[in-house]
């Protein structure tokens, strides 16, 4: 494969249905390297897509579905880079993928029920005349035409490729017995036809039991595609036009009446109302909206009517990147993966090899293996110790390919994947990959930013102090005045909190402001002053003695304490904070209950960091740290701990350090560069969210690990029994399937793990 130069890239995206596991991706991804001009190729098993960076000098998009469909899988659909994705279309080609493997389940499955049904009185009560021929009449269809037709295709496909696929495995177990079992006209033998429609039945039971499965488990990508409007009503020459949402560019000016649905991203321009903003927060209180406010597409509008103009469309919206990073987590890879890769990349081959020794043993040593035959026979009752070499030799040989499958093997990771970040979906948590998956499992210490983490990220009055027989609401009222003519964040902390305690602002004059350290005006006549202490003994403010206590009190704290002096008396202090979240002190509690260091890295002052710290329970403080100090912080402790330390932002001072640390998780409130560099995202914003997805990675990782143990443990113990004569192909080709489905069933079973686990004071 030659590399692809950068200046004649080009993007392919595939959709091939019958991609399954990842043995069939690797297969897939192997046909495709074969060309010259190809480059990165990458594969999502859930979605059944392959994304091909190609020279488009050397190939064509013909070209990479001619290499997929000759490793033996059809391609549904072939896009270019410049095509948007379109998952509904993905799921509505899975949906027709699972109608066609029922149809072949049906023609398959009617014959075959009709040969067992007759089998079972031909061969212990009253033999049936014609039998043979039925028998072959009733199988033809289901071994070799559109039952089986489209796995023999594969196989055919498959082999002329030099690649072995599955369907390898379920062609040799099926066709060689029919064949042989139509010498039964001429000679006198067990007929095997019955056998070869069984396997095959059984198989395309087991696509379309997968199939299905497959589909309940990517469920959380389907039930985000229904929650986006289809329609926008948008003013168009001077009139409201209804048109479809794809349709819809930067810009327009959306109409949302109450009850609609916000069709994409956009901005209010005119009106207020309350949104329902569930969805994407998990908040079920509707949410305020007027003019400026940022609204999210699929939202719903409670009441009023609002103008608003779209900013964000098509892949571009708050949705779309959601089901992005979820198909994206659902597609990719865990490291303990390559141990499953290693074997299934090698073991159709091997499986046709061991087959072929076994019938080969049973030709010229069944005086040696016989009496494995009659000891099994005891308590198998399928075994018949007296059968003829040549039927013993064709039953193992068979039984091997069947039971050998690797089917499991590759759907262990892939499934347990998809239901692991769909239920994160579902509850605001975005992982990623299936790297951070395993890597989160063994995180020893958490870093947390406190702005907008631990903290809301905004100052609010927290504590109103008093002096000189003077009332909270009256000093409020002097205070609330004059800071109502400044803009700075403490000002409107001031202003904010006075609204909030009925205190409403009166109308101020002579207002002054000294920077950073105070303003003054008049309220109602009295001369107001509020700042810090230096400003007001440079004044010369009397009384400011008695209130030193409690300035350093509240200082001590944490708290920003401004003194407030009327006609040159001090009054009283009002202190502002960026005050806790209300789940922060439960999250670190829980943080605490699964084992792990927690540290606050910030650029805040010490004493103000302390205060935080001592709160909500931090062990480990690092204040006044820039952001650029962050990254060299979170180097420090990996060094201490391992590589074991995940740190939560959600600035974009925190991006350098998400990036730095072995998992970054991302507060979903937070900026855009902060979410794209981290391996977490918590959509709705809430510190509880990081327990809840420390404990579904556990879960996940323990699903796959079952997975690939059970999947291995059932291969290597089922093969040595099959060739040893011991396990019909019948048998082993349902144990097969039943071995897919538990698998299946496994990860489906990550559905009961419970979340929001944090344990209450």
């Amino acid at each position: 494969m030659n590399p692809v130069s950068s200046r004649t890239t080009a993007l392919a995206k595939l959709t091939v249905p019958g991609m399954g596991s990842d043995h069939c991706a690797g297969i897939v991804k192997r046909s495709l390297k074969r060309l010259e001009g190809m480059g990165d190729i990458t594969t999502n098993i859930a979605s059944h897509r392959v994304e091909a960076t190609y020279d488009p000098d050397k190939l064509k998009l013909a070209d990479l579905r001619i290499a997929v469909e000759k490793a033996g899988y059809d391609v549904a659909q072939v896009a270019s880079a410049s095509e948007e994705n379109n998952a509904e279309n993905d799921a509505d080609i899975e949906d027709e993928y699972l109608r066609q493997a029922l149809k072949r389940l049906w023609i398959a499955g009617v014959p075959a029920t009709l040969i067992m049904l007759l089998m079972v009185p031909h061969m212990f009560w009253q033999p049936i005349p014609g039998y043979l021929v039925i028998v072959a009449v009733l199988a033809f269809p289901v071994v070799f035409l559109y039952g089986g037709a489209a796995t023999h295709k594969s196989t055919w496909r498959s082999l002329t490729n030099r690649t072995f696929n599955m369907d390898v495995l379920i062609s040799l177990g099926s066709i060689p017995p029919y064949v042989i079992g139509l010498a039964g006209f001429f000679i006198t033998m067990t007929s095997f036809m019955e056998m070869a429609a069984t396997i095959m039945t059984f198989h395309l039971l087991g696509r379309y039991l997968e199939a299905r499965a497959k589909g309940r488990a990517s469920q959380a990508i389907r039930k985000l595609l229904t929650l986006g409007a289809k329609t926008a009503r948008v003013e168009r020459d001077g009139q409201e036009q209804e048109i479809p949402v794809k349709e819809l560019q930067p810009g327009d000016i959306m109409v949302i009446r109450p009850g609609d649905k916000v069709p994409t991203d956009g901005e209010v321009v005119e009106g207020e109302s309350h949104l329902d903003e569930s969805i994407a927060t998990g908040e079920s209180v509707p949410v305020y909206k007027t003019s400026g406010d940022i609204v999210i597409g699929a939202t719903i509008n409670k009441e009023g009517r609002l103008r608003v103009k779209a900013t964000k469309v098509g892949g571009d919206t708050f949705l779309s990147q959601v089901i992005k990073l979820v198909e994206q987590a659902q597609g990719s890879r865990v490291p303990i993966q390559e141990f499953a890769d290693r074997m299934t990349g090698r073991f159709v081959p091997i499986v046709i090899l061991i087959s072929l020794a076994s019938f080969v043993a049973w030709i010229f040593a069944a005086d040696a293996l016989r009496p494995i035959l009659v000891w099994g026979s005891a308590f198998l009752p399928w075994v018949n110790p007296d059968a003829s070499t040549s039927a013993v030799a064709i039953i193992a040989a068979i039984a091997v390919l069947v039971i050998a499958c690797p089917c499991a093997l590759g759907l262990a990771t892939p499934t347990a994947l998809m239901v692991g970040s769909g239920i994160g979906a579902e509850r605001g948590i975005l992982i990623r990959s299936g790297e951070a998956i395993q890597t989160f499992k063994d995180v020893k210490v958490m870093v947390l930013d406190k702005t907008g983490t631990i903290t809301r990220g905004e100052p609010r009055l927290t504590e109103i102090v008093v002096a000189d027989r003077v009332s909270e609401q009256q000093l409020l009222q002097w205070a609330a005045t004059v800071e109502n003519a400044s803009e700075h964040p403490i000002a409107r902390a001031v202003v904010q909190g006075a609204i909030e305690r009925n205190v409403q602002p009166g109308e101020v004059t002579e207002f002054r402001s000294t920077g950073a350290r105070g303003v003054s005006g008049r309220a109602d006549g009295a001369l107001v002053l509020i700042g810090n202490r230096k400003l007001l003994a440079e004044e010369g403010v009397i009384g400011l003695d008695a209130l030193d206590k409690d300035l350093d009190e509240l200082e001590g704290r944490g708290r920003t304490a401004v003194l407030v002096a009327v006609d040159g008396k001090a009054r009283g202090i009002v202190a502002v904070a960026d005050t806790i979240k209300e789940e922060s002190v439960a999250a670190i509690r829980g943080m605490h209950e699964l084992g792990l260091h927690v540290v606050m890295v910030t650029g805040d002052n010490e004493r103000a960091a302390r205060a935080v710290a001592a709160e909500v329970g931090i062990d480990e403080v690092q204040a006044g740290v820039l952001p650029e100090g962050k990254v060299d912080a979170i180097r420090e402790l990996q060094k201490k701990y391992g590589n074991h330390v995940a740190m939560v932002g959600d600035g974009i001072n925190d991006a350098p350090a998400l990036k730095q640390a072995n998992v970054g998780i991302a507060i979903g409130a937070g900026a855009d560069v902060a979410i794209e560099a981290a391996d977490v995202t918590l959509v709705r914003g809430e510190l509880t969210g990081v327990v809840d997805a420390m404990h579904l990675s556990r879960a996940t990782f323990s699903k796959i690990v079952q997975n690939l143990i059970w999947a291995s443990a059932y291969n290597v113990a089922a093969i040595p029994i099959a060739a040893v004569g011991l396990l019909h192909p019948m048998i082993g080709v349902v144990a097969m399937t039943a071995s897919s489905l538990s698998v299946i069933g496994n990860s489906l079973l990550l559905k009961r793990v419970k979340l929001s686990v944090v344990s209450k004071p």
